[in-house]
């Protein structure tokens, strides 16, 4: 589990067969092989490590349905350590199971902040609402926006400087990852409009239950 607070943006600098080498300092810490490493918001676990420099393996799977398929030597890469028990959560929780790939589709100067809109898959579509969470190449950010199929946020300086959305150029892929919270709500309601012993989700239902 993770938070979506990046710790420092990571070079890749080597792509072989179902493995990757990543040139990092802060996420090394204290680290110890089998340690979880979320890479542009993907969960990988770390089976090397040596100085300044860790190699996690990646499947073939996770490299078709994320954009790390995509990633050569160079490429920067955010990183974050596993949320630790006792940890702050200063974003929201995220899994580092990558529910699809979308595309920045445009990015727009608003002051000191960047607003973008990014295309989302159907896979997506279903966790975005305004003033909701998501997670863009791991990143934490709060949605501005929410159209049939994209997403606006509006990125701080400080997350522009500390990520490697700072680079992003429109037509660029990312990895998106919903709102866990979200994916319960998709679920209930999902389960209530079925043939199931689970009660029907409706109007009343939240209004019995206090929702609203």
């Amino acid at each position: 589990m993770f938070t979506g607070l990046i710790e420092e943006v990571g070079h890749v600098e080597i792509v072989r067969t179902e493995r990757l080498t990543i040139r990092a300092r802060k996420v090394l810490e204290e680290v110890a092989l089998g340690d979880s490493i979320a890479v542009d918001g993907v969960c990988l676990t770390v089976i090397q490590y040596q100085g300044d420099r860790f190699t996690a393996q990646v499947s073939d799977e996770t490299l078709s349905r994320t954009n790390l398929g995509e990633r050569a030597a160079g490429s920067l890469v955010n990183l974050e350590r596993s949320l630790r028990l006792g940890g702050k959560v200063g974003g929201h929780f995220v899994s580092g199971h990558i529910d699809g790939t979308g595309f920045l589709e445009a990015r727009t100067e608003q002051g000191e902040f960047v607003e973008m809109t990014f295309w989302a898959p159907v896979s997506v579509r279903r966790f975005l609402a305004p003033k909701g969470s998501i997670a863009v190449n791991g990143v934490s950010l709060t949605i501005a926006r929410a159209t049939e199929q994209t997403f606006t946020v509006a990125v701080i300086p400080f997350s522009l400087q500390e990520t490697n959305l700072i680079a992003l150029q429109p037509g660029e892929p990312v990895n998106l990852e919903g709102d866990i919270l979200a994916k319960y709500v998709a679920r209930m309601v999902d389960t209530s409009a079925g043939n199931s012993p689970e009660p029907h989700i409706d109007s009343a239902f939240l209004a019995e239950h206090g929702f609203i």
